[in-house]
């Protein structure tokens, strides 16, 4: 599984200015589009007058609460605790997501609010002799050699042999079928949910917090989606340390 940030909320040239002449310290743009959402709702101000009234208070002060960072920190725990997270529905973050399973991307499709573009098994062809070379796909931990549950009553070798071999002959019928004048659309029925695929996926703030605290690693979830929550929740707080105590809790 490969998971990389491709792009995210900026703010336009004129806010954007704006912000690096009322702040010293210039926070990040998905930062203060969510201070001039949150503000907007409690505030006298317009929402064009956050930033020119409001931010250097809030980015340019600690934390009130004694919890560390800025007053704009503050601010966020605060919404967050009060359940208010509607307000980071404005920030969004797009990222390619690569070599996962369709198992994972049917789970995946269960959060609404995630906007996808996935590769077609209809209009990409996985024959070995394609430009695909053959559906790749993702073998679970739990059928690894060095990862064999003990209570498995099968061994090392049984296990990822039974596997793969049933990959190859998913691999074979596909071939085959093609080769009969199936078309691609319908020779993809034979291909199992361990195939793997690409897709790009954008969400806002919210959800994926949201998204977190349902799939993250220890809470019951899959491994493989598991994985991609935690992936994605390091995308985020690399670019966006800001965020980083919203993630381990349902917003």
């Amino acid at each position: 599984m490969n998971v990389q940030l491709i792009a995210h909320t900026a703010l336009s040239d004129g806010f954007a200015q704006l912000l690096e002449m009322y702040t010293v310290d210039k926070p990040s743009d998905r930062a203060a589009v969510a201070l001039t959402a949150i503000r907007t709702c409690y505030s006298p101000l317009k929402p064009s007058e956050i930033i020119t009234e409001e931010s250097h208070k809030y980015f340019g002060s600690s934390a009130s609460d004694g919890e560390g960072g800025t007053d704009a920190d503050r601010l966020f725990r605060h919404i967050i605790r009060s359940k208010h997270s509607s307000t980071l529905e404005h920030v969004s973050y797009t990222f390619a997501i690569e070599g996962v399973s369709r198992s994972l991307l049917a789970q995946l499709t269960r959060h609404r609010q995630f906007s996808f573009s996935v590769q077609s098994q209809r209009y990409v062809k996985f024959g070995s002799k394609d430009r695909s070379q053959g559906f790749d796909y993702v073998t679970p931990p739990s059928i690894t050699p060095d990862k064999i549950e003990p209570d498995r009553t099968y061994n090392d070798s049984d296990a990822a042999g039974l596997y793969e071999s049933v990959m190859d002959y998913a691999q074979d019928v596909y071939d085959r079928l093609r080769a009969c004048g199936v078309l691609a659309e319908d020779a993809r029925y034979v291909l199992p949910n361990a195939a793997a695929c690409n897709l790009v996926m954008t969400a806002n703030l919210r959800a994926l917090i949201e998204f977190y605290g349902k799939r993250r690693p220890g809470n019951g979830a899959q491994w493989e989606i598991a994985d991609l929550a935690e992936r994605l929740r390091e995308e985020i707080v690399n670019v966006d340390a800001w965020t980083a105590g919203f993630f381990g809790c349902s917003a």
